[in-house]
């Protein structure tokens, strides 16, 4: 298998297991929706106390085609715990089974699950909801911005994006065609024959690499063309959705980027700017994507520290700082 693979099984595995202090949590598993005989998930993990808390919505990244609930990172987990959240770890549809748009549809309800039941089932207030996501992740966090109602009190993405319809997703990555190429038939031979909600990340990443050598993305993932359905794709591009209502929103990015430009970001906020949205950008400088799990460079450079990177922890309580400002 080759490197890129590798380096990502690596990255969402550790992140399960990465060791800390645990609070004094209760995980439970809901059914937060069914399509067809298809569960999808959420994992609830909460402080003891009835007491009415607010809510943080995570969402998991994986190019929208890999990935699960039980990528959140222990470390993040723990500090959102501490500083008094419910966090709420979702699932969602998986492309190239389901396409974007019934995928947006599980955020919208997994949010409207949290306004609905979490008050009885796990003491949310539903006033008090912020959107975390991670890559693919932020990418449906930003969308949240103007699909979900009542508005989310905050964002954050991390290494996200709010363009689908680039040229970045489009044409053929520099970075991801100078890995090993992923023929079309091994790409879709680890494509399934039913509706996914979760998956492990090997060997499906395999499809997701193949969509970037290839610049396949929004037509797979998306069901979109962007030849000749490019306004579609701009419809599902938040930074050309944003208003004046938008939520405040933080955006972490690394300049080292290799998968998700730095300048997605740099864009998604330029945007937000325009609209006169509450926002913030931090740049890390020289750090990559994962950033938050692998913050010394991807392996075999660094080793999955996380948070105890001290730029890294800075920047973590800058995202609970900016939380604390508006949920």
């Amino acid at each position: 298998m080759f490197r890129l693979l590798v380096l990502l099984a690596v990255a969402s595995s550790i992140a399960l297991c990465r060791k800390g202090p645990v609070a004094q949590t209760f995980p439970k598993t809901f059914t937060y929706k069914q399509v067809g005989n298809i569960d999808v998930l959420a994992n609830v993990y909460k402080l003891d106390g009835n007491a009415p808390r607010p809510v943080i919505l995570w969402l998991h990244g994986g190019g929208l085609i890999f990935g699960s609930r039980g990528m959140l990172p222990a470390d993040e987990r723990e500090r959102f715990l501490r500083a008094g959240y419910v966090v709420v770890a979702t699932d969602y549809r998986l492309g190239p089974e389901t396409k974007l748009p019934e995928i947006l549809r599980d955020v919208e309800d997994a949010y409207r699950w949290i306004q609905e039941k979490g008050p009885t089932l796990f003491s949310a207030d539903p006033q008090r909801v912020a959107i975390v996501g991670q890559s693919a992740g932020a990418y449906l966090a930003l969308m949240a911005g103007v699909r979900v109602h009542p508005s989310p009190k905050a964002i954050i993405s991390f290494y996200g994006y709010g363009d689908i319809a680039g040229e970045w997703y489009s044409r053929p990555s520099a970075f991801f065609s100078s890995e090993r190429q992923v023929t079309k038939n091994e790409a879709f031979r680890v494509v399934s024959n039913r509706v996914l909600s979760e998956s492990p990340d090997l060997p499906r990443q395999q499809f997701y690499v193949y969509c970037r050598q290839n610049g396949r993305w929004p037509q797979e993932i998306a069901g979109f063309d962007p030849l000749s359905e490019l306004e579609k794709l701009y419809n599902l591009s938040p930074e050309r959705l944003v208003g004046p209502r938008y939520p405040p929103t933080f955006l972490l990015h690394g300049d080292r980027d290799t998968d998700v430009p730095y300048q997605m970001s740099e864009r998604m906020a330029d945007a937000l700017q325009r609209q006169g949205v509450e926002h913030r950008l931090s740049r890390m400088v020289g750090f990559n994507h994962l950033f938050d799990v692998f913050p010394d460079g991807l392996p075999p450079v660094g080793k999955p520290t996380g948070l105890q990177n001290r730029k890294v922890a800075s920047a973590f309580q800058d995202v609970l700082d900016f939380l604390s400002r508006y949920v």
